[in-house]
């Protein structure tokens, strides 16, 4: 059976001005055992898709519409430091972010965007970095994260007393 739908523009009416409509195997049992899956990146002016993670899958994205900034950081560098990688993408460019790296889109244009992403797994999972670090239920304590953050406890318990959305659908 096919997935419907992928055409179909998703609600960016929410904090982040994106929706991320995912098509793997738990909606399109034909992906099952192929190692792949893909989604539909929705992004309304200046939306954004904010720094996340897959951990089982390496992602490609190519812009459909618009205009993206997105970037990804290598970490565990020689000097111990981590690197960011930027570039501006226009309609037709396609850019990797690989398995495991902190990454994020950003819609620069006055315009929506919309862009196709492949996953080199069936379940590429997602890691939303906010979302896991100040929105886990129970709290991380609040002098872990004030002392990893080097940020007062104030900020850290305003930070977790936010309402973290989740963009993946």
């Amino acid at each position: 059976m096919p997935y419907k739908g992928l055409n179909i523009p998703r609600n960016t009416n929410n904090k982040l001005g994106s929706n991320v409509t995912l098509v793997s195997a738990a909606n399109l049992p034909g992906l099952n055992s192929l190692g792949i899956s893909m989604a539909r990146i929705d992004f309304a002016p200046y939306g954004l898709n904010p720094p996340h993670t897959h951990p089982r899958g390496t992602e490609v994205l190519t812009v459909i519409e618009g205009t993206l900034y997105v970037g990804f950081v290598t970490s565990n560098l020689p000097n111990g430091g981590n690197r960011l990688f930027t570039k501006v993408l226009y309609q037709g460019d396609v850019f990797v972010f690989p398995q495991g790296l902190i990454h994020f889109q950003f819609n620069v244009g006055k315009t929506p965007a919309i862009a196709i992403v492949e996953f080199s797994s069936q379940n590429p999972r997602v890691i939303t970095i906010a979302n896991a670090v100040f929105g886990s239920k129970p709290p991380i304590s609040v002098d872990v994260l004030s002392k990893a953050f080097q940020l007062d406890q104030k900020v850290i318990q305003k930070l977790q007393s936010l309402f973290w959305m989740d963009n993946n659908h």
